[in-house]
């Protein structure tokens, strides 16, 4: 069947659209007891057109009422018959049991993975995820390691700052390409475009003067110079895109801007009797909510042998090279969170979809304006990251490079840069939540990270207990 996107406008209209079969079964008053997670959808026309402060604190509300809540058959969990696959895929039989630890279901409410130390969070080992690689082959019982990776959960703190961040630095780097290729077309000469954005360079792309692009000099990005900031790989792109993946892999709840008529030709994809599981509008708040979950700061109340240990082990985390990845600080020029975003691919409602995207403007939360500025006035986001992939195993030490299936054909050995903004409050440490210490992890880097962790070895061990004081600073707050 030809798949034909939606020739409705406005997110305002379009989430009319995709919420509307929804109204028959949702007449008539919830009783306030009901266990129902999915209910009365949000008007998201009369939230977009409130004040900003206002419209921020409403969708927020019901967004964390889609994280925290448990969703029920009644909602439309379980998915009997598709797989967890991003792209819509049928299973070949019936799952024996609806929850199971390995395709899911594994969980009923977001919270459930997320919630250490507070709700957003990530969580310890016992709530891992098995991820396949990604696409439709994911029809798989059985936890051999050819077919699933085991996964830790990360904190979603600070989220919306870095989905920002990566528009911006796509922009740029994507920018340069294209003025590469002009400047090719327009003398008739091989052009190279050195690939920087917010001091963090992605190697190079040579432009020829046919068009053509050799991409082999290209570092820590896809080809398509889009940065993809969630996940451990760095394989999605958006909130947006990471939320309906969860939502049908983790609770089998699907939405339909994905699994709905208009890609699959059926209401109800995955065959549990509930159509049209979740609109638009609740994906919507329920980015609203993650995009505007607090950063991550430091500790303010510690001791003073604390607060001078780790003073010090800031200055030697610096000299050891750490920063190299782990920058302190990258800097935002627009704080305007839009959704749908600019970088939305099929299966996600999309900018052409809408007349005009939800805005949400985090610069009016107060943890956003605490935050300093640069020359520019440019918000100095204090990640400790770079939004870019860097391969961090080699025979010597495989630790962090054990998992042999690929994920959205990044390899095995390679994993974005993790921002340790929050590194103080999410132990146990490593994509798969098994490293129990910071020492152990830093210890475990290699490839790229070399250099870095056996300079940290070489330190004393007073030294090195000054960089973990420093990282143990680094705090999401209670």
């Amino acid at each position: 069947m030809e798949k034909v996107r939606p020739t409705v406008k406005s997110p305002l209209a379009a989430a009319a659209f995709f919420l509307g079969a929804l109204a028959p079964a949702l007449a008539g008053d919830v009783p306030p007891w009901s266990e129902r997670v999915l209910h009365s959808p949000i008007d998201l026309a009369e939230i977009a057109a409130a004040p900003m402060e206002e419209r921020i604190a409403r969708l927020k509300q019901r967004g964390e009422q889609l994280f925290t809540g448990k969703f029920i058959r009644a909602d439309g969990a379980g998915r009997p018959l598709a797989t967890q696959a991003i792209i819509p895929t049928k299973r070949r039989r019936p799952a024996h049991q609806d929850f199971q630890r390995l395709a899911g279901l594994d969980a009923n409410a977001c919270a459930s993975c997320h919630h250490e130390p507070v709700i957003g969070g990530g969580a310890s080992f016992t709530a891992n995820v098995f991820v396949s690689e990604g696409f439709e082959s994911a029809d798989f019982d059985t936890t051999d390691p050819q077919f699933s990776n085991e996964r830790g959960s990360t904190a979603l703190h600070g989220s919306g700052l870095i989905e920002l961040l990566a528009r911006e630095m796509t922009h740029d780097l994507q920018a340069l390409r294209d003025d590469a290729l002009e400047r090719a077309r327009r003398t008739g000469t091989a052009q190279v475009a050195r690939l920087t954005s917010k001091g963090v360079s992605f190697g190079a792309v040579t432009a020829n003067p046919d068009g053509s692009l050799d991409i082999s000099a290209i570092e820590g990005i896809d080809p398509d110079l889009v940065l993809r900031p969630f996940s451990q790989k760095g394989v999605f792109g958006s909130l947006r895109q990471f939320s309906i993946n969860a939502l049908n892999s983790h609770h089998g709840i699907q939405a339909v801007e994905r699994f709905g008529a208009t890609w699959t030709g059926t209401p109800d994809f995955d065959a549990d009797e509930v159509p049209d599981e979740i609109g638009a509008a609740d994906i919507s708040a329920l980015v609203a909510f993650q995009a505007t979950l607090p950063a991550p700061s430091r500790k303010t109340d510690l001791p003073e042998a604390w607060r001078e240990a780790a003073a010090r082990g800031e200055t030697l985390f610096a000299e050891t090279g750490c920063t190299g990845c782990h920058i302190p600080a990258l800097p935002l020029a627009s704080t305007v969170f839009h959704d749908p975003g600019p970088l939305e691919t099929a299966g996600t409602l999309r900018t052409d979809d809408v007349d005009e995207p939800l805005a949400i403007d985090l610069g009016v939360l107060a943890f956003v304006r605490a935050l300093p500025r640069d020359a520019n006035g440019h918000v100095l986001v204090p990640l400790f990251g770079d939004l870019k992939r860097h391969r961090i195993a080699d025979t010597r030490e495989p630790t962090l490079g054990n998992e042999l299936l690929g994920q959205r054909f990044v390899d095995r050995d390679v994993f974005i840069t993790a921002e340790l903004w929050g590194v103080g409050a999410t132990a146990p440490y490593g994509h798969r939540a098994d490293l129990t210490s910071l020492d152990e992890i830093i210890r475990a880097h290699a490839g790229e990270a070399t250099a870095s962790s056996e300079a940290y070895m070489a330190l004393a061990d007073d030294d090195r207990q000054a960089i973990i004081a420093f990282l143990r600073s680094l705090d999401i707050p209670e």
